[in-house]
């Protein structure tokens, strides 16, 4: 699966706030782990896995594997976190990715009818312009 780079950059932003799902340990990526990030990507469509090691190059290959194996398109590799995206094959996408040349999804219009706003203009901190101040209101109370 490959994604355009808008999707990919809208995909990056939606997993910012997201916590890994799946960690692969000492033990490597096995039959096990692969199963488990199949079951998150059905069940989540955009997940983080974090992989415990040190060794980079490990770390993209294992990254690598891991989409070709589960057909699902990688969106970032940044540290010891991967986020893998695959589109749900049943029911409504839960991410709606963006059209060609867009930034973002394009969001369902509709007819509203807005009131203008009505400025008012504000002198310091806030007041009415013509507001006299914290002295002259006091003299008028007593």
């Amino acid at each position: 699966m490959e994604l355009s780079r808008d999707e990919r950059l809208y995909l990056r932003t939606q997993a910012h706030q997201l916590s890994p799902v799946v960690m692969i340990g000492n033990n490597g990526l096995s039959d096990a782990v692969i199963r488990e990030i199949a079951l998150n990507l059905d069940a989540h469509e955009l997940i983080k896995v974090r992989v415990l090691g040190d060794d980079r190059e490990q770390r993209a290959r294992w990254f690598e594997e891991i989409c070709a194996a589960l057909d699902c398109a990688p969106v970032q590799h940044i540290g010891k976190l991967l986020v893998l995206y695959r589109a749900t094959k049943e029911g409504k996408p839960r991410y709606e990715l963006p059209k060609p040349g867009r930034k973002t999804p394009a969001k369902a219009t509709e007819k509203t009818s807005k009131k203008p706003v009505e400025k008012v203009a504000t002198g310091r901190a806030g007041k009415p312009a013509n507001s006299k101040g914290g002295t002259a209101l006091r003299n008028k109370r007593k």
